[in-house]
């Protein structure tokens, strides 16, 4: 694992977004924490939405891969910052160059995703990533089309939650506000929810349905 984490942040384009990763002492970050997850939940069906250059989806399938039985991470990002994900066999091989062959990417919005044959295949989510547009209305709109296919200990990660920001990421003419935090703060009045902050660089938080007691 440690030869493993070493490639991996040997390329620079692993170290950015807000993870917490370090190269100095191959340090995931947060990584180590959405490894970890994966490993102990088992899930059977992830779903990443968003991903710079596919940190968090690499992260992901390499750990269920890991598990018995194994499992598929299907990523939903259209491309919109550049041409990274625009093409298939480049998007193939950039993941299988980190060790996964488990990923399948779907380029579109999650708008999009949701008339595919693949959404309607996607019967339970075991584990899901949110990270795509940060404004307030998408970032709900990603939760809501896949709070009905969670499954019982299922778990919803939300990152950048650590505070509300402005970000260029589209250019400095379409700058926009990250507003993961206030979907968060909307979602910690749900009682039946249980909702639970690392404010680690961007910030991550961890949702997930209340055990009946």
């Amino acid at each position: 694992m440690t030869d493993w984490v070493r490639t991996l942040l040997a390329d620079e384009d692993m170290l950015q977004m807000g993870h917490g990763q370090t190269a100095v002492d191959h340090n995931l970050g947060l990584g180590h924490l959405y490894y970890g997850l994966a490993r102990a939940l088992r899930p059977r069906a992830v779903v990443v939405i968003g991903s710079w250059r596919g940190f968090v989806p690499i992260i992901l399938a390499k750990a269920i891969a890991e598990n018995e039985g194994g499992g598929v991470v299907h990523f939903i990002d259209p491309s919109l910052v550049d041409d990274f994900w625009r093409d298939p066999g480049k998007t193939r091989a950039h993941f299988e160059s980190h060790g996964v062959t488990n990923v399948h990417h779907h380029l579109a919005t999650t708008q999009e995703f949701l008339t595919t044959d693949a959404n309607h295949a996607l019967a339970s989510v075991d584990l899901l990533f949110i990270d795509g547009l940060h404004s307030l209305e998408q970032v709900r709109f990603d939760y809501e089309a896949f709070r009905s296919r969670l499954s019982p200990d299922a778990v919803v990660l939300f990152h950048d939650s650590a505070r509300v920001r402005l970000s260029k990421i589209y250019g400095d003419d379409r700058p926009y506000e990250h507003q993961v935090k206030l979907f968060v703060d909307e979602l910690r009045t749900d009682s039946s929810l249980d909702v639970f902050d690392l404010p680690i660089d961007a910030g991550v938080t961890l949702v997930r349905k209340r055990s009946a007691t």
